[in-house]
């Protein structure tokens, strides 16, 4: 049998996509191309690999094991036949697609594109903001880099923790629970706003006060944080805010924060992006510098208890 290795990087192609013509737009070939190799495929391998239910394709078995040990061979196969691994910076041009929540984004944001633009002039930077849906997906390679407190569950996403963070409670000044001891039931009897893209009016801090045998009275969900501190700043209602990420907004505000009067887990700050740029070096320039921005506005030092900042 004689081997054509273009197989196996269509394979790959056709297994993470799951669709003959999105395979065929990342190899940037054509659809009836694609078609004609995947049937090279199954002739080679002896199965279908993907088979049609109704306007979707399926991988079979033999496909969902066939997955992670083709993809290892690409990449294997790529690093022998690209050994160096720097990257012109003067020279690249690049536009790299970032998916963060947007208390990171408004924290490490401008650092980053700073970093970036300093030592590659040719780079651009696209901040998506968290939609309701998914829209962009880090697996269909439209997405470089996510950060957010949600641990990916998917195989082929690499991650890491870069920080933690805790919450604070957001306040105007002049608020009647500015000043004195902050109790439970004077938090609880206040009226609340809930940091949430897809209009949840409940988050975690709820299902800790309900282990108590409490509640508190959500008025309203806010899709992001500086909104949401927006309606802090001219109402008598408070929002429980990332203490690290949102200092800067709080403090351009003019808010006051107390700490909440109930323990919660600390916040991780994950920096997830798609196996496939793992030897990429200047993705992994970028994850390098996303990073260290990334830290340094989580101020891991400090990795007191806290709940997800991640709208829901």
């Amino acid at each position: 049998m004689q081997l054509d290795l273009n197989l196996l990087t269509a394979l790959d192609a056709l297994l993470e996509e799951g669709s003959v013509t999105d395979a065929a737009a990342r190899l940037h070939i054509s659809t009836p191309a694609m078609s004609r190799t995947l049937g090279r495929i199954r002739r080679a391998t002896g199965d279908q690999i993907l088979v049609r239910t109704g306007r979707t394709m399926t991988p079979t078995p033999r496909a969902l094991a066939l997955r992670a040990p083709v993809h290892d061979l690409v990449q294997q196969a790529r690093s022998v036949l690209s050994p160096h691994t720097e990257v012109d910076l003067a020279a690249l041009e690049r536009t790299f697609i970032l998916k963060w929540h947007d208390a990171l984004a408004g924290a490490a944001g401008p650092a980053l594109l700073q970093s970036l633009r300093a030592e590659a002039p040719g780079v651009r930077v696209r901040f998506l903001a968290e939609a309701g849906t998914d829209t962009h997906d880090p697996r269909r390679g439209d997405i470089d880099l996510e950060a957010g407190s949600n641990e990916p569950s998917s195989p082929e996403i690499r991650h890491e923790i870069v920080g933690h963070d805790r919450l604070t409670l957001a306040l105007r000044p002049g608020h009647p629970l500015c000043h004195g001891p902050l109790t439970l039931e004077e938090y609880t009897a206040a009226e609340h706003l809930t940091v949430s893209r897809r209009g949840r009016l409940r988050d975690p801090i709820d299902d800790a006060l309900e282990a108590l045998g409490m509640s508190r009275g959500v008025v309203a969900a806010s899709p992001t944080n500086a909104t949401a501190l927006q309606f802090v700043r001219h109402t008598d209602l408070v929002v429980a805010v990332p203490r690290f990420v949102s200092r800067s907004l709080l403090d351009a505000l003019g808010l006051r924060t107390r700490d909440l009067p109930l323990t919660m887990p600390a916040i991780p700050v994950y920096l997830t992006w798609h196996q496939r740029y793992d030897n990429d070096p200047a993705h992994a320039w970028l994850r390098g510098r996303a990073g260290a921005v990334l830290r340094h506005a989580c101020d891991p030092t400090h990795a007191g208890t806290a709940s997800s900042p991640e709208g829901e």
